[in-house]
């Protein structure tokens, strides 16, 4: 199994080639958040309800779960730069309560993984001790520059190897200045490993003077090519920040279909898209899956 939101390998028998198509055996999931106007999750839909298109071609959705429950793998990625001191102490305490939270409930197992990233990337390992990672979270200095895409690189590298649903959270305040990676190997990190993201972005003020304004476009759209979303929070606000996170990760529906009349020449990239028949809702998911990946 891939995942977060992964892709499975599955053998087809008997498969049959199409002139003028490929026939791919593998079968594609995808994690959607269904959401209203107003922004409330919507988790009571049918399946009939949806409809899936892989490089433009509808197909058919062969498995289809509510409120799936497949174990979570979240790498954390903490921002531990010299920019981040003053407020270092408010987000060990928030992170704190989100890791108490994760495995206080849903899947036994779900794991976590703490990355710290300054001028350089500190690499957890996956596991359920809360205490443990608050605790790596208290020894550490907050001192350097930021190498935010190269975090979210080995991360992604790192979650291709987990089962199940592969998620990458981000707690910054959107710089990134002493990365060896550029922002497109950052996104092809997250996407070939299946990985929604999200950006909890530390905003200072809420109008836009004194904000990287620049660093945050680019960690809202990381977050809308994966399927999560950015959520910009000013420190009292990072409890909510991550309780959201919670909600829309135990809400997700999972479609899974073989891509089936690609044309031979669709792009390596495959765009996916996820239509609702209701208007008033929106469907989020990742924005499609490398072809060239082994599932």
């Amino acid at each position: 199994m891939r995942f977060v939101l992964a892709i499975l390998t599955v053998a087809a028998a008997n498969a049959q080639q199409t002139p003028g198509f490929s026939v791919d055996v593998q079968l594609v999931r995808l994690l959607v958040n269904v959401k209203n106007a107003a922004g409330e999750l919507v988790g009571s839909l049918d399946k009939d309800q949806f409809t899936v298109y892989d490089c433009g071609v509808r197909q058919e959705i062969r498995y289809f779960e509510r409120y799936t429950t497949k174990p979570l793998s979240i790498a954390v990625l903490v921002d531990s730069s010299g920019s981040t001191k003053k407020d270092w102490p408010v987000e060990i305490r928030a992170l704190g309560k989100f890791f108490k939270a994760l495995f206080g409930e849903g899947n036994e197992r779900d794991t976590a993984a703490l990355y710290t990233f300054n001028y350089d990337v500190i690499q957890g390992d996956f596991n359920r001790n809360a205490r443990r990672m608050e605790n790596d979270l208290r020894s550490i200095k907050p001192e350097g520059g930021t190498s935010l895409y190269d975090a979210i690189h080995f991360a992604g590298m790192d979650l291709m190897h987990r089962d199940g649903r592969r998620v990458i959270v981000i707690v910054s305040d959107g710089g990134n200045t002493t990365s060896s990676r550029s922002y497109q190997d950052a996104l092809e990190a997250a996407q070939r490993a299946d990985a929604v993201m999200y950006p909890v972005v530390i905003v200072p003020i809420e109008n836009d003077a004194g904000r990287n304004t620049g660093g945050e476009h680019a960690l809202a759209t990381l977050a809308r090519s994966t399927g999560g979303r950015w959520l910009p929070a000013t420190l009292p606000d990072l409890d909510r920040a991550f309780s959201e996170i919670l909600r829309d990760l135990r809400a997700q529906y999972m479609l899974a279909y073989y891509p089936r009349g690609i044309p031979l020449n669709a792009p390596n990239f495959h765009p996916v898209r996820v239509e609702l028949k209701r208007p008033d809702l929106q469907a989020q998911t990742r924005t499609g899956y490398y072809g060239d990946e082994p599932r």
